[in-house]
């Protein structure tokens, strides 16, 4: 006999015509149980033996985590995994970043890896350092979602243009030595949106105080604001000597005139010697005349 389920039933079949028997008893080693080895007993009443590679004992269900192929009698060891969302059966696993069901969007970087950090540059280049998007001196570069124009000066590269970094703007009165403060020519408010707003700011760009000029963020990635030194390779690259450069009094007049826009600028004629207006801006550095803040008088001098 190979087919052990079909013994039970001829065996339950042989049971039930054997009920005409009021004297006959089902339980055939008298255990108190009706089982397989009942069954067998009733078997061998008949003559018939089994092998013991008829019954293979196990866990008969394919969806359960200790299925035997080759069982053919559950013996009720069967279990049923449940994935992270409670379904027994699910497919649901938790991601990268800790989310049942997740994709490892949640934590992942610009590049789809889980806490990797890296971010879209302002060029739209994942981990990148705002390079790609500046091709040349003259090109101009993006920083804090503004596009600058540049200049080449010798063979340093400048901003043409004045920087208009605002994280925040302050009131004109508000001053301090060691804390950064910002201001819009004319603006008197704290709305970054409304200052941005100002034709000041358009042309001008932002007022700052030295602890400002000293944030990190004020200049992009590969840029710094100038040293006295790097003023000096600037002028000597429109004209000025090695021993103009060297001298204390020297006002660089001529090179403040290359340097200069060609609109805006008043003369000053009681400075020794007066100083010129308006330039001729043949630099292409096109410094502008921003004013000042003061903490008496407000805007100043613009």
């Amino acid at each position: 006999m190979r087919y052990l389920l079909t013994l039970l039933f001829a065996a339950l079949s042989l049971n039930v015509v054997g009920q005409i028997n009021p004297n006959y008893n089902p339980d055939y080693d008298a255990d108190g149980f009706i089982s397989v080895n009942d069954v067998l007993g009733v078997l061998s009443t008949f003559g018939d033996t089994w092998d013991s590679g008829d019954v293979i004992i196990g866990c008969t269900y394919p969806a359960a985590v200790e299925y035997n192929s080759s069982a053919n009698v559950d013996d009720g060891s069967c279990t049923f995994p449940i994935d992270c969302a409670g379904v027994i059966n699910g497919t649901s696993v938790i991601d990268e970043c800790g989310v049942c069901g997740g994709d490892n969007s949640s934590c992942a970087g610009c590049d789809g890896v889980a806490y990797s950090g890296l971010v879209y540059d302002e060029c739209g280049v994942c981990g990148g350092d705002n390079s790609t998007c500046y091709t040349g001196c003259g090109d101009g570069i993006m920083h804090d979602g503004h596009d600058y124009s540049t200049v080449l000066i010798g063979e340093q590269c400048w901003f043409a243009e004045n920087c208009r970094y605002l994280p925040d703007v302050d009131y004109y009165y508000n001053s301090s030595y060691t804390s950064p403060y910002y201001y819009v020519y004319g603006y008197d408010g704290t709305n970054v949106a409304a200052a941005k707003e100002t034709s000041n700011y358009d042309t001008y760009g932002v007022l700052y105080n030295w602890p400002a000029v000293m944030t990190d963020g004020i200049c992009p990635s590969g840029w710094h604001i100038p040293t006295d030194l790097e003023w000096q390779t600037m002028e000597m690259a429109l004209g000025m000597s090695d021993s103009e450069a060297s001298s204390t009094n020297y006002r660089g007049t001529d090179q403040g005139y290359q340097m200069k826009s060609t609109s805006g600028w008043i003369s000053t004629t009681w400075a020794n010697p007066p100083i010129e207006g308006n330039g001729s801006n043949s630099s292409g550095f096109t410094g502008l005349p921003g004013g000042q803040r003061s903490n008496n008088n407000g805007f100043q001098n613009l």
